[in-house]
């Protein structure tokens, strides 16, 4: 819990290893709310955890991507289920209209299969 239990950090590591979103601009353009400054913190501290890597483009230093790892991997299904969990019993804080959320709802069929999720 030193490095999840971090504001922000469960969210970058969603977009990370659930949306795709591997570049540093992009991810301040998912992430609403998130400054630059602690942005740039949490990646290095899920780098230095294991979390996730960064990739140097080999033609251009300046392009780096993110890319969870093998223990980043092992993280979704328990970030999945905190979503699910989230969307079911605090649905009144997570969506605008209040209401419960299944995670059919929420995710994409394969998602689902592939972290063996329940559908309801």
């Amino acid at each position: 819990m030193r490095v999840l239990g971090k504001k922000w950090t469960m969210l970058v590591l969603r977009d990370i290893g659930l949306r795709r979103v591997n570049r540093f601009n992009r991810l301040l353009e998912s992430i609403d709310g998130i400054t630059p400054r602690i942005l740039s913190r949490r990646l290095r501290e899920l780098e230095k955890y294991g979390f996730i890597e960064r990739m140097e483009e080999k033609d251009s230093p300046k392009i780096v991507q993110w890319a969870v790892t093998e223990k980043g991997r092992d993280t979704l299904p328990v970030l999945l289920q905190l979503v699910i969990f989230g969307s079911k019993w605090q649905a009144k804080d997570v969506f605008k209209d209040k209401k419960p959320r299944s995670p059919a709802e929420l995710f994409e069929p394969s998602a689902l299969a592939m972290f063996r999720l329940p559908n309801q």
